[in-house]
């Protein structure tokens, strides 16, 4: 297990990289862009415009750990835009995010956009393609006045997981070998995946399984219930910390049947703040989530699931190394 000093610089190794790439890439360009400053290390840093100031964005997010990093991480970078600020990120599930941002609760919220388009808008089949998800997100969004910003690096999915002792002892490598087993096998999950296609629904409709029972558990505590022996089985996230902190420990059951699909976090928003905010909004965004690939966002988790910081801290951590912000 890697220490958490050990994997801070392996982090700040990654993003020192992509920092210098970029910093490299705004010395051979003339465009002149609101948000940022030229020259070494500073061609990142966010520029404060004051033809934001009173301009007013609520920053929403969903109710596990790596919404609350987004959040956080947009939140803070918008301030340093110089928008006013303030945040609700502890909205429960996507249902419930995606109702704010209709009621006007919230300016925007990170989400999936395979949550988006299976779970909002009833798709059944989301592309495998980050940028063919991304446009048939707009595509649903665009007619409700609402639209999404560019999509991160990274994807995230749904898995099934278990200890490795277990999918030994059972051997388990794939979904498909619950067949004949699963009858006396416990299953957690988000209370939502009872309805969900990529969750109970998938598992029972596609694979034709039926488990011994099945138990909605907080989302904090999916491994904590395998841990405990309370569970044998639980929906995790590909991108969750506990994966590449603990690679021997916990295994992700192939997808044989291809339930979960992937989907890259959007930060979906409404034309009319779009309009209001001016260009630095959609910018700012796209311009912080773009050191997010998977490695990074594992450690962000990281360090708020198992070194136990706060996820604003780590947001601004993450918004220093990448020298979004001094």
């Amino acid at each position: 297990m890697l220490s958490s000093q050990t994997r801070s610089r392996a982090l700040f190794a990654v993003l020192a990289t992509i920092v210098l790439a970029l910093g490299v890439a705004a010395c051979g360009s003339s465009n002149d862009n609101n948000t940022t400053t030229s020259g070494g290390n500073s061609a990142n840093l966010i520029k404060s415009n004051p033809a934001n100031n009173g301009i007013h964005i609520t920053v929403g997010s969903k109710n596990f750990t790596e919404e609350y990093i987004l959040g956080n991480i947009y939140a803070q970078a918008l301030k340093a835009a110089g928008y006013d600020v303030s945040t609700n990120l502890n909205l429960g599930s996507e249902v419930i995010a995606y109702k704010a941002l209709q009621d006007g609760q919230v300016s925007g919220y990170p989400e999936y956009t395979s949550t988006l388009l299976q779970s909002i808008f009833g798709k059944t089949k989301v592309p495998a393609d980050a940028q063919a998800a991304y446009a048939e997100a707009q595509q649903e969004l665009q007619p409700k006045g609402e639209t999404a910003f560019e999509p991160t690096p990274f994807a995230d999915a749904n898995a099934l997981g278990t200890l490795k002792t277990t999918a030994d002892d059972l051997g388990l490598t794939t979904i498909s070998d619950l067949q004949g087993k699963s009858q006396n096998l416990t299953l957690y999950g988000s209370p939502e995946c009872r309805e969900r296609i990529d969750c109970l629904v998938g598992l029972q409709d596609v694979y034709g399984l039926q488990f011994k029972s099945f138990n909605p558990v907080d989302i904090g505590l999916r491994y904590t219930v395998l841990d405990k022996g309370q569970a044998d089985l639980s929906i995790v996230f590909t991108s969750d910390a506990q994966l590449s902190v603990n690679p021997d420990k916990y295994v992700l059951l192939q997808d044989d049947k291809g339930i979960f699909p992937a989907g890259n976090p959007i930060w979906v928003t409404d034309q009319s703040t779009v309009q209001k905010a001016g260009p630095d909004y959609q910018a700012t965004i796209q311009k912080v989530q773009g050191d997010l690939t998977l490695p990074v966002m594992q450690e962000l988790n990281a360090r708020v699931d198992i070194d136990k910081q706060e996820p604003a801290a780590v947001a601004t951590e993450y918004l220093k190394e990448s020298g979004y912000i001094n």
